[in-house]
Formats: C-alpha cells, sequence, structure tokens
C-alpha cells in the first residue's frame, strides 16, 4: 500500500467515525406545558435554535399550535422557518391535513401517544430527536427523526444553518403524514 492510500484510507476511516458518532445522537426535550402563543414559545430555553434538535422539538408545538389556532400556529412556524415564511401552498397543505379532525397528528410524536389511548400524550411532553448516518450529508442542513407513536418508523425534519449566526431554521418537515386511526375513530375498533 502505498502512502497515498493510506492517507486516502485514514481520511475515509475519519469521515466514517465522524457519520457514526452522528448517527447515535439522540436528544429528549420535556415540556411542562405547550406554548399557546408565540412569546411563551420564545420563551422557552430551546428558542436558542442554537442546535437543530432543538429547532426539531420546537416545530412539533408549533405545529400543535396549529392545529388549535391557526394564526398562532402560523406565527411560530414563520418565526422558525426564519427569513422564508410560509407561503400559500405550505398553508393549504396544512390545512389539509388537519381536515377531517386529525388534530392528533402533532401529538402522535410525544412520548405515551399512541392509537390505543387515541394519542393523549404522557405529561410533561416529551419529545425524543435522532440522527443518524444520513443527518448530515448535506452541508449546512441537517435531516433528523422524531419517533410517532403511530407509525413504525421515525418521521423525518429537515433543518437548515443560517452562517451569519448558526442559528437552525426549520426547512421541510414530514411530521404531517398518516398515521395509525385513533381508537375513538376507527370503526374496526
Amino acid at each position: 500500500m502505498s502512502i497515498f492510500d493510506k492517507l486516502k484510507s485514514t481520511a475515509g476511516q475519519a469521515v466514517n467515525a465522524a457519520a457514526q458518532s452522528l448517527g447515535s445522537k439522540r436528544e429528549t426535550f420535556t415540556f411542562a406545558a405547550l406554548p399557546e402563543s408565540l412569546a411563551e414559545m420564545q420563551a422557552l430555553p430551546e428558542a436558542s435554535l442554537d442546535t437543530p434538535f432543538k429547532t426539531a422539538a420546537l416545530t412539533v408545538l408549533a405545529l400543535c399550535a396549529y392545529a388549535a389556532d391557526k394564526s398562532i400556529g402560523t406565527e411560530m412556524l414563520n418565526w422558525l422557518r426564519g427569513p422564508r415564511p410560509l407561503n400559500g401552498q405550505e398553508i393549504s397543505f396544512l390545512n389539509d391535513r388537519f381536515r377531517d379532525g386529525k388534530t392528533y397528528l402533532p401529538f402522535t410524536y410525544f412520548a405515551g401517544s399512541t392509537p390505543d389511548n387515541n394519542y393523549t400524550p404522557t405529561q410533561p411532553y416529551t419529545i425524543t430527536v435522532e440522527s443518524n448516518h444520513v443527518s448530515g450529508e448535506e452541508q449546512g442542513y441537517m435531516k433528523l427523526f422524531i419517533p410517532c407513536g403511530g407509525a413504525d418508523d421515525p418521521r423525518p425534519i429537515k433543518m437548515r444553518q443560517r452562517g451569519s449566526d448558526g442559528k437552525w431554521f426549520l426547512w421541510e418537515q414530514y411530521l404531517l403524514t398518516g398515521v395509525r386511526t385513533p381508537k375513538a375513530a376507527d370503526p374496526w375498533a
């Protein structure tokens, strides 16, 4: 093996080790209550937005607020999105996801939330956010995953880091996709 092959092999091992260490990361966030205004959300310690994990957890809270009050939820989501507010198509998508009484969708991401208890989370509200080997593949972005009580696999959410201050903002979320029907709404239960 030449000196260049050894160097290339060492560099490849370092990249793989970095990806592996990122892949095992899991952060859990606990909230005594869900914020009912943008000011309440901004008062939370996670509102520093200094890690993509914090931004991901706050996105779940903003989606819960949207399910209860569209204008408050929109304010929260726009703040989490930074310089890129929701457009008409994205608002239409959100409204479509919550149609037919599916306001339980964001609550499926809290610990203790299952179809059997109609997605009623245990309190205090706890959210786990995970990274894996593909999370940091794209420079300036972080793709994370949030376990869901109504699905077999964690759902992805993507954040983008702002270069000027290092804060992480919501870029894309795939949290409002179908889940198992809550027991109270399941005609086959």
